[in-house]
């Protein structure tokens, strides 16, 4: 039956889907996860990547904080992870940067990162309305800060949903870390524990071990009073992270056999 409607982004189904929505929605969900978490002292984002080439160039370290392969700085105070094709995620990417100079030029101001979040799901959705194209095939998580609101995060969908969270994960096993998240995320968390969180989630749902050359981990923080400072962590801050969070899965892991064993010795 879904054949029949599948072809043209325009075309309800006799249920009133649109599969080609649900499509992209799909392959984002076996996309390279990516996890962003509120602490109090920012937002944390952790991603998985590709394993690299040893003949890649490495990026200009004047870019290393600007553009990752998941993760991107949009402006000062606003930044995103994504899950799902990087082409789309770079015009979509390129769009906000371009629209967050405009809003700073012409009202001397940040934009609002929900503004934002809203003016990049208008162009999600319109892609969904009209012959010809097809919807975009990412997801972006979209962390912020505002002298009003703090430090927030976002997500968006190929539909043009957005919704706001405390924690979120996007990509593979996106149920199954949800879960984690929605046990473990509590009220008042460090960066740290914010970081910890994130990789301890990404090494059960990947179910292998963690390596610093297959996760970029990013942050935006704020001191106070001073403006907010997006950072891609490298592969040496990444490591004792990494350590410290196996670590802690491993004594909860053994924790959780032990009270299973208790509970067949009873």
């Amino acid at each position: 039956m879904s054949s029949r409607y599948d072809t043209r982004t325009t075309t309800f189904s006799p249920e009133g889907r649109l599969y080609q929505v649900e499509y992209a929605i799909n392959g984002i969900a076996k996309a390279a996860a990516a996890i962003g978490v509120v602490t109090k002292d920012g937002v944390v984002f952790a991603t998985e990547r590709r394993q690299r080439h040893p003949l890649l160039d490495a990026e200009a370290p004047a870019l290393r904080d600007i553009s990752g392969e998941k993760v991107y700085k949009v402006d000062n105070h606003i930044a995103v992870a994504v899950a799902g094709l990087t082409a789309d995620a770079n015009l979509l990417v390129d769009y906000a940067r371009r629209h967050a100079q405009s809003y700073l030029f012409q009202y001397e101001e940040p934009m609002p990162a929900e503004d934002l979040c809203q003016l990049m799901c208008d162009v999600k959705q319109s892609y969904t309305q009209y012959g010809g194209v097809r919807p975009f095939g990412v997801s972006f998580l979209v962390g912020a800060w505002d002298k009003f609101h703090g430090f927030q995060l976002y997500q968006t969908d190929p539909s043009g949903n957005y919704w706001s969270w405390k924690a979120q994960a996007i990509g593979q096993n996106d149920g199954a870390a949800q879960g984690m998240l929605k046990q473990d995320w509590k009220e008042g968390m460090t960066l740290k524990e914010g970081a910890l969180l994130c990789l301890k989630v990404l090494g059960k749902t990947l179910d292998a071990h963690l390596s610093p050359d297959r996760l970029e981990v990013a942050s935006l923080t704020r001191a106070a009073g001073a403006t907010p400072r997006f950072h891609i962590l490298t592969e040496g801050e990444v490591k004792p992270l990494i350590e410290e969070a196996e670590k802690l899965r491993k004594a909860e892991e053994d924790a959780a056999e032990a009270k299973r064993k208790g509970a067949r010795d009873e």
